[in-house]
């Protein structure tokens, strides 16, 4: 639970919130130690409040890539695979599952035919795709694309022999003790509206089952359900998903230059930075229904938020995360004496020609080598391979391989020498005979 003091100035924020944005409901919480720790409901909400069902929107996307990367780790896919391998026939297929995750794959931001949000869906057969339905090159920009989540859909369904639905309802919501979240409303749930702009009046927005979209925005959950899932994303995975691969998802990999602040996509997560704090999460909007799940993994919190308007609500999420930051910032476990994963004399200064860095042990077994304090430099953190060399995880060097030799670090063909330009390391190019003069 959060301090009476913090939650005065949550709930005066959710209510500024819903009376300035003219909500007909709103329901939001916070999220620590695995799950609501405050929640407030304003406006018609049925009671308890943590209970009543609104429609999740493009969060079911986020929970439809947890399945595809299900199907990664267990080896059916590959993040580099064309989408013809496992969904062939469309003219996407030779984009790669990969680039659909992180709407880079540049096929058109909506399905052809009616308005998908507005008019019951078919089959994927129905769409009838085409040429036209490929708006871009491949990687060459991010773009949103919901027909993209159609296919991923589509992905999953033909890999697990049973309707997307099925197949994240026994792999992600089931474990996660999602009960309240369904493809249609059930039991207690909100009345999708839309707001008149110029009185305060409202109007019934439809409900119907998209078809092949459903993957892209068809769930309804409750705000204990999508409290569950922003305890998942902050590291609460159970037998899901295995940590690193959440990690990986978390990773940018199509920027939306186009926001106002910097906005980025992983794989199936947004990745936003507010005021200099890196929130992972997911926004969802239907006719009827904006929601919103977001944590801030540095501070362990998240917070979610759902309503029945069609628009014009200011964001809520990152408010409140801020607010739980100021008033309650995150103590994290102290620090405490570990091995090193490497001898302590590999450990210290190396040199790249003259440049001075420092490789360091970091808790969890991994290696840091970066520049000296106060001076510019690349740097990274590393991890033991089995054969045990060691890759990147980040920065410039993500993903190449460290080897640690007696008298030198080799480094994607850079050489790091214990002094500089050692001439008894292998330094490229070799070292005048004559020294430093």
């Amino acid at each position: 639970m959060v301090e009476p003091t913090t939650a005065r100035t949550l709930l005066a924020r959710t209510a500024q919130v819903q009376r300035d944005g003219r909500a007909p409901s709103l329901v939001a919480g916070v999220v620590r130690d695995g799950g609501l720790a405050w929640s407030a409901g304003r406006g018609d909400v049925a009671d308890p409040h943590i209970d009543v069902q609104y429609r999740l929107g493009s969060i079911s996307k986020s929970i439809t890539a947890v399945v595809v990367m299900r199907l990664r780790d267990e080896g059916r896919l590959g993040l580099d695979d064309p989408l013809d391998r496992h969904v062939p026939g469309t003219p996407l297929g030779n984009r790669t599952v990969g680039q659909l995750l992180s709407h880079l794959a540049g096929a058109s931001s909506e399905s052809p035919g009616g308005w998908w949000e507005r008019v019951p869906g078919g089959s994927l057969a129905d769409l009838q795709l085409g040429p036209e339905h490929v708006v871009l090159g491949a990687a060459r920009r991010f773009h949103y694309s919901n027909l993209g989540f159609g296919l991923l859909g589509e992905l999953v369904a033909r890999h697990r022999g049973r309707p997307w639905v099925e197949a994240v309802t026994a792999e992600v919501l089931a474990p996660l003790g999602m009960t309240r979240t369904t493809p249609r409303p059930s039991g207690a749930a909100a009345q999708g509206t839309a707001v008149h702009p110029w009185a305060d009046v409202v109007l019934p927005e439809p409900e119907h089952d998209a078809g092949v979209m459903d993957a892209a925005g068809q769930l309804w959950a409750t705000l204990t359900d999508l409290g569950r899932f922003a305890a998942f994303l902050l590291g609460d995975t159970g037998d899901v998903l295995a940590p690193g691969t959440l990690a990986e998802m978390t990773v940018p990999a199509g920027v939306d230059f186009s926001a106002p602040g910097w906005s980025a996509y992983g794989l199936g997560l947004q990745v936003v930075r507010v005021e200099g704090t890196t929130l992972v999460g997911h926004g969802g909007s239907m006719p009827g229904f904006l929601a919103g799940v977001f944590v801030d993994r540095s501070e362990a919190a998240g917070a979610v938020m759902l309503a029945n308007t069609t628009s014009g609500l200011d964001p809520l999420v990152p408010g409140l995360l801020a607010d739980l930051k100021a008033a309650e910032p995150y103590v994290g476990p102290a620090w405490t004496p570990s091995p090193p994963p490497v001898p302590l004399d590999v450990l210290g200064v190396w040199f790249w020609g003259p440049a001075p860095h420092v490789l360091r042990a970091q808790a969890g077994g991994l290696l840091h080598l970066g520049p000296l304090p106060g001076r510019g430099g690349r740097a990274s953190r590393f991890t033991r391979r089995a054969d045990g060399s060691w890759v990147g995880l980040d920065g410039y060097y993500a993903g190449e391989t460290l080897r640690i030799a007696d008298d030198h670090l080799d480094l994607a063909t850079f050489v790091f020498t214990r002094q500089p330009y050692d001439p008894a390391a292998p330094v490229p190019g070799g070292v005048d005979p004559a020294g430093w003069r």
